[in-house]
């Protein structure tokens, strides 16, 4: 991967491993798995995030047990995946290095990408401010990651006007939220979805 590419998506977040690493994929003997790490907010809240693991980042299987506090480097890559017969975007964050997970800041995102799809530009029923985002980030080999973002108030505001194929820079977290999906059969089933909440965004000239 080129430097540019390293540079335009970097994640960095620390937490417990709230699941047993599961054996995901192989790529030319290289073993990946995948886990989610518990990221706590300070409003004491835990956003679950998933996480994908080389085998060649740990010895031992013991070093990634629920429970752990873990540092995490890397980027956030999507994936298209087919749920319920439709494709659906599936986040992750892609590690790149480990550590003990003692950083002050356990969550930050920093993206520079392009706007592909025209903002969504509304305010709540409390009048908050929230502007819709999704931003497609450059990788290696002519791939791209499709990264969902939401901004509030003066972001807001300023992300509305945005047009596709801008290019912007963002900074901020990685959130998860649970909600409510209506399938066929009339039954209601919880589902978990990720996003980048922005507290710095930027038009890049």
């Amino acid at each position: 991967m080129g430097y540019e590419q390293m540079q335009n998506n970097k994640v960095y977040v620390a937490g417990r491993i709230l699941t047993a690493p599961v054996f995901s994929h192989e790529v030319m003997g290289e073993k990946f798995y995948d886990f989610v790490l518990g990221v706590r907010r300070l409003s004491d809240q835990e956003d679950e995030i998933p996480v994908t693991v080389s085998d060649r980042l740990f010895a031992e299987a013991d070093e990634l047990r629920v429970g752990t506090q873990v540092g995490v480097s890397g980027q956030l890559r999507s994936y298209n995946k087919l749920v319920d017969g439709r494709s659906k975007l599936v986040l992750r964050v892609f590690a790149r290095e480990l550590d003990a997970g003692t950083s002050d800041a356990p969550n930050v995102i920093e993206l520079e990408g392009f706007v592909c799809k025209p903002p969504v530009y509304r305010t709540t029923p409390f009048k908050r401010e929230i502007c819709d985002l999704l931003l497609a980030v450059n990788r290696a080999y002519n791939k791209s990651d499709y990264i969902p973002a939401i901004a509030w108030g003066r972001n807001a505001r300023y992300a509305g006007e945005f047009a596709v194929g801008d290019k912007i820079s963002a900074v901020g977290r990685i959130q998860s939220r649970v909600y409510q999906k209506t399938l066929e059969d009339g039954t209601v089933e919880d589902r978990v979805a990720y996003e980048v909440s922005v507290s710095k965004i930027e038009k890049c000239e």
